[in-house]
């Protein structure tokens, strides 16, 4: 799948594929990588952590509004992983990344919009549920995200893509 060579001729919003069994097969092989690191990753920091604390503590719904928050940052989060699917051609976990840099969609605005994203569902649980502890979870989680970028990724992206990354970030702040 090096070079993007199994993807070839997209058409509809996932960028499915016309041509050999081949190309079926590498698509339904990163379709299968990418679900699986959205299941694993944000599904588990964004959704089942606040809902299983949210259960485990007893807490009730106090504020619905909060939700509203909870569904933008899921619809940014997922427009952002279909990006990294179709236009990247990788997903979001580490084990399977994008091999192309990321630069359309929610990425024209922000350099780590599915942070912002996931960071933005954890507020809104903590509104939703008018919990401190979880509104603490989301101040934690943002704080390791931030770290994970400087520390990790940026430096990973520097090397990876070089002069496309440093034009990249000269026009995208890395936040919002």
């Amino acid at each position: 799948m090096a070079g993007g060579g199994v993807f070839c001729g997209r058409v509809g919003w996932f960028g499915g594929l016309r041509g050999s069994g081949e190309a079926l097969l590498g698509f339904t092989l990163i379709f299968i990588r990418a679900l699986i690191a959205f299941v694993a990753l944000p599904g588990i920091v964004a959704f089942l952590v606040p809902i299983a604390w949210s259960w485990v503590a007893g807490l009730s719904m106090h504020w619905p509004l909060g939700l509203v928050l909870v569904i933008l940052g899921t619809f940014g989060l997922l427009w952002c992983v279909r990006d990294f699917y179709v236009s990247g051609k990788g997903t979001l976990a580490p084990w399977a990344p994008p091999q192309h840099l990321v630069v359309v969609g929610l990425y024209r605005y922000s350099r780590n919009p599915m942070y912002v994203a996931v960071a933005l569902v954890l507020v809104g649980w903590a509104a939703a549920f008018w919990s401190v502890t979880l509104l603490i979870y989301a101040l934690v989680a943002m704080v390791a995200f931030h770290l994970r970028v400087v520390l990790g990724e940026e430096p990973w992206l520097a090397r990876t893509h070089g002069a496309a990354w440093q034009q990249y970030t000269r026009r995208v702040r890395r936040w919002i």
